[in-house]
């Protein structure tokens, strides 16, 4: 069977893990020890789990985050999911299909009694905020609890091989975020009153002020804080359209998870919806990772991502089209193709306009909803209590590392173990690190001469530093007071010294938006310096290569004159190439896919079944509840009792903003819909584990 691994990377280390035996069906395969099942069984090709017993419709892996269970198969009998347990030697696999069969039971099992633990502060999410919030409690050695699902810390941080913007002095900027995980969890470590939970879920909030934790998968605790930080993060939002539910459509943080933490390459060629930051910076990996992205669609005129984070795609080959949006996802196991059409002022899809592109993976990236229930419920019951990063606010990662200081200090003087308030320029740099992009301007390209100059591609307003704080000569200028001014350099016509052609900032900058001509030898024909983050086998000295202006317009050919990997430049490699001095300045990158990659099938493919599903663990369609809608149902609590919709195992999390677009759609104002009760639990619980129930060997 075919073999679906990272077996090589422009910035991952591929490290030596040992092969077990597993099988899928009666079928032997293997996999690594310490991964999860779901990443074992894409790296053998397999992406259908099972079929819903609803309508034997093929499940797969939707949110790789253990909130849903679409990727659910029986382990040795056992229902599991696939994305959150991990690969046993000699496990056997089987599909779902049907309802499974629940265990037998023989006598009355033996309960103890469920552990209660105080703790003065109790952190939900290891990520960037609650570990940047653990780290200013640990300074002023405040005992505290962080809780993490996942088996490491670091949240989304494990996940980014790109590097983050911001400040350089406050938020790590220009350093990728996998290595920012890891000084965080270092910086944990130094502070014995940190006490770390991992694998272990919150699973909500009781009136009593107690916290139910499921430690480790096994073990049921009850938590009473005197003061409770919510950094849980966020979940992506999902979308409504003819075969949303096919495996192969998932978000891109399952995508992410995939590649970046399981090195596991789940597609062969994939299209992406939605054009914020987080589906540009997917297709990126993608591109690192060997995958070949078709193209990006985005509904609204332009991306609302960063500019540099768009222009980097573009000038790579991969095609955005903006005002334009999917129609249905195509195949009958499986994603095979996908059709998307431009739309008009009204978002509405312009007949005519359809095209299908084939893919095997369709990245769902329209956004994200802060995972604040269990803030909500802490605040209506009379915890302290208070929320940093996206469970606060949804905004890029270097704020949620700010916002999580600044928490930890509030929580400290909320203890009376801080007296002093929170400097008010803490508050200033985290509303600018959670600023959106501002205005653009014209790029302007300089006269050459016959020094050096860099030239400065980045040409929106946002919150970054990292190429003024590195220049060692200064050089490149941002106001201080003002992170998100446009870079812009001096000339030594100016008095200033020559810049010395280093090439820091071509290798820092977060945008991948800097290059350097160097005409001091040739100034006919100048060097140009262009930063490259993928494997070094790809360019050989003398190869011809294209490349492409700041938006990805091809220039020309030219020709690879070297290629530097500098210690500095921390993974980033530096291609130089030779190229005529009229279009030197232009160059903003090369061109990594070939345009073949983007062709659009010849005709496109008309998905006639009429299968857009709103509630997926429960297989309710569109069609069901917009007809309870017109019929009067406004109370999504009556909507679910009669359709099931939000009933399933995720507990509404994906289709409760779903139902809610639905109601707009027909008309209905939001103040007279009637919101759900919401679900006391996060994830799905054996109910012995609730009862202590003790088994062989200790505690289930």
């Amino acid at each position: 069977m075919a073999d679906f691994r990272v077996e090589k990377h422009a910035i991952l280390n591929i490290p030596t893990r040992e092969s077990i035996e597993f099988f899928w069906n009666g079928m032997r395969l293997s996999g690594f020890s310490g991964e999860t099942i779901s990443s074992a069984l894409f790296a053998n090709g397999i992406h259908v789990f099972g079929h819903h017993p609803k309508d034997g419709s093929p499940q797969g892996i939707f949110c790789a985050n253990g909130q849903c269970a679409q990727c659910l198969v029986l382990a040795d009998g056992k229902p599991v999911k696939a994305c959150m347990e991990l690969l046993q030697p000699g496990l056997h696999l089987e599909p779902v299909e049907g309802l499974p069969k629940l265990p037998d039971v023989a006598g009355v099992p033996v309960t103890a009694p469920i552990e209660e633990l105080q703790v003065p502060v109790l952190i939900i999410g290891g990520g960037p905020a609650g570990l940047s919030a653990a780290i200013e409690l640990g300074k002023l050695g405040i005992d505290c609890l962080l809780v993490d699902d996942k088996h490491r810390l670091g949240g989304k941080l494990v996940l980014q091989t790109h590097r983050f913007f911001g400040s350089i002095e406050a938020v790590y900027a220009g350093t990728r975020g996998i290595e920012i995980a890891t000084r965080l969890e270092k910086e944990v470590q130094q502070y014995p009153s940190i006490q770390v939970w991992l694998n272990s879920t919150a699973l909500a909030v009781f009136s009593d002020h107690k916290v139910g934790i499921l430690m480790e998968g096994k073990k049921y605790v009850l938590v009473m804080p005197q003061v409770l930080l919510v950094a849980a993060g966020a979940r992506e939002k999902s979308l409504a359209f003819k075969g949303n539910t096919l495996p192969g459509v998932f978000g891109a943080g399952a995508f992410q998870t995939l590649v970046n933490r399981d090195l596991v390459r789940p597609t062969r060629r994939l299209f992406i919806v939605g054009g914020g930051n987080v589906g540009l910076i997917a297709g990126y990996h993608a591109l690192q990772a060997g995958i070949e992205v078709a193209g990006l669609v985005e509904a609204l005129p332009e991306c609302g991502g960063y500019k540099v984070h768009k222009d980097k795609l573009a000038r790579m080959g991969v095609p955005i089209y903006t005002s334009h949006t999917i129609l249905s996802a195509n195949g009958s196991e499986e994603v095979e193709s996908v059709t998307v059409a431009q739309v008009d002022d009204h978002f509405q899809p312009i007949p005519g306009t359809e095209r299908s592109f084939a893919c095997d993976t369709i990245l769902i990236a329209v956004g994200l909803d802060p995972i604040d229930e269990f803030y909500k419920k802490a605040k209506e019951f009379g915890l302290a209590c208070f929320a940093a990063g996206d469970a606060g606010e949804i905004a890029e990662a270097s704020a949620a590392m700010f916002s999580g200081r600044i928490r930890g200090r509030e929580i400290a003087k909320s203890l009376g173990v801080q007296s002093e308030e929170v400097p008010q320029d803490w508050y200033d740099m985290e509303q600018l690190l959670k600023s959106k992009p501002g205005k653009s301007i014209e790029m302007q390209y300089p006269n050459l001469g016959c020094g050096v100059i860099p030239i400065l591609h980045c040409t929106q307003e946002i919150p970054c530093n990292p190429c003024s704080a590195t220049c060692i000569r200064g050089l490149i200028k941002i106001d201080p007071n003002d992170l998100r001014q446009t870079p812009t350099f001096v000339h030594a016509a100016t008095g200033q010294p020559d810049c010395g052609g280093c090439e820091q900032c071509v290798a820092i900058c977060p945008g991948l938006a800097i290059t350097l001509v160097d005409s001091r030898k040739d100034p006919q024909m100048p060097l140009v310096s262009i930063p490259f983050e993928f494997e070094a086998d790809l360019l050989q000295k003398g190869d011809q290569v294209t490349v492409l202006d700041t938006e990805g317009a091809p220039l020309g050919e030219v020709t690879v004159w070297d290629m530097l990997a500098p210690k500095f430049a921390g993974r980033t490699k530096i291609v130089r190439v030779q190229a005529p001095a009229e279009m030197a300045a232009q160059i903003a990158g090369l061109r990594i896919q070939q345009p073949e990659v983007s062709q659009s099938m010849e005709r496109y493919v008309a998905h006639v079944a009429d299968d857009t599903i709103i509630c997926r663990c429960e297989r309710v369609s569109a069609a069901e509840i917009r007809k309870l809608i017109r019929a009067g149902f406004y109370d999504l609590n009556e909507i679910k009792a009669v359709s099931r919709a939000g009933m399933g195992a995720c507990g509404s999390k994906t289709c409760n903003s779903l139902i809610r677009r639905l109601f707009r759609e027909e008309g209905v104002p939001p103040e007279r819909i009637v919101d759900e009760s919401r679900r006391p639990l996060l994830v799905e619980v054996p109910l012995g584990i609730f009862a202590g129930e003790i088994k062989e060997g200790g505690v289930l």
